[in-house]
Parts: C-alpha cells; sequence; structure tokens
C-alpha cells in the first residue's frame, strides 16, 4: 500500500500545478467578464486553496505513507480522504454534463483519466483506511 499512496501523492502534486494553467486554458478573463467581483475573485482564490489541499495532500502520502498506514489518525485521515475522493468520483459521472466530454477526443481522454485517478484513490484510501 505504501508504494500506491506514494504514487497517488505524486499524481495529486502533478494536478495541483496543472491548476496554474486554469485560468487561460478555460478562458477566464473573458468567460469570468459578466460575473460581479466578488465571483470572478472567489473562482480565482477557490481554485487556488483547491489546488493547494490537493498538493497538500499530495505531499501528506508522500512523506507520510507509512504513518497514514499504520497508525490510527493515519486510518481516520484516509478514511476522509476515501469518503472525499469517492464523492468526486461520484460528481465526475452525476453532476459534470457528458456534453462536455463526449465526441471529443481530448476532453473524453480527461475524462476517462481522472475517472480511473478518483477511483484508485477511493479504493486506495478505503482499503489503507478499513485495513
Amino acid at each position: 500500500m505504501e508504494v500506491h499512496l506514494k504514487i497517488i501523492g505524486l499524481l495529486f502534486i502533478a494536478l495541483a500545478w496543472v491548476h496554474i494553467i486554469f485560468p487561460k486554458y478555460f478562458n477566464w478573463k473573458e468567460d469570468l467578464k459578466p460575473l460581479s467581483l466578488i465571483n470572478r475573485q472567489m473562482m480565482i482564490v477557490h481554485t487556488f486553496f483547491i489546488a493547494l489541499v490537493v498538493f497538500l495532500i499530495g505531499l501528506l502520502c508522500v512523506v507520510a505513507s507509512k504513518e497514514l498506514i499504520n497508525t490510527k489518525l493515519g486510518h481516520i485521515i484516509c478514511l476522509g480522504l476515501g469518503v472525499f475522493w469517492t464523492c468526486r468520483l461520484f460528481i465526475q459521472f452525476f453532476v459534470y454534463s457528458s456534453a462536455l466530454w463526449k465526441g471529443k477526443t481530448f476532453e473524453t481522454a480527461v475524462h476517462v483519466v481522472f475517472s480511473v485517478l478518483w477511483a484508485y484513490s477511493s479504493i486506495i484510501f478505503l482499503v489503507v483506511a478499513l485495513g
């Protein structure tokens, strides 16, 4: 399990860094113009904090994988992370519209890759928590 936690950690660290390109890739400068100032700024601030939390979860998995596996606190943390990423997996299928990715090669690939990542993360965290 330690190797799996370290893999997840490295993937999450990479995912956190990918957030840097979101404003440009999703054309936020233009797309967010109609929003009020508070809503524009909340998008940017929330994206930063999501990236920070994903980075810190990744860092935790890389540097404290043994503790996550071998301590009661580690199991509790993994249970919380398992529930969190399971919820994220459900959102991938039941909240985001399939119109965002169906029939689009790149978007479908991204959908599949992240579905696998959320499922893998959920399973590993829950196995560690309950193991």
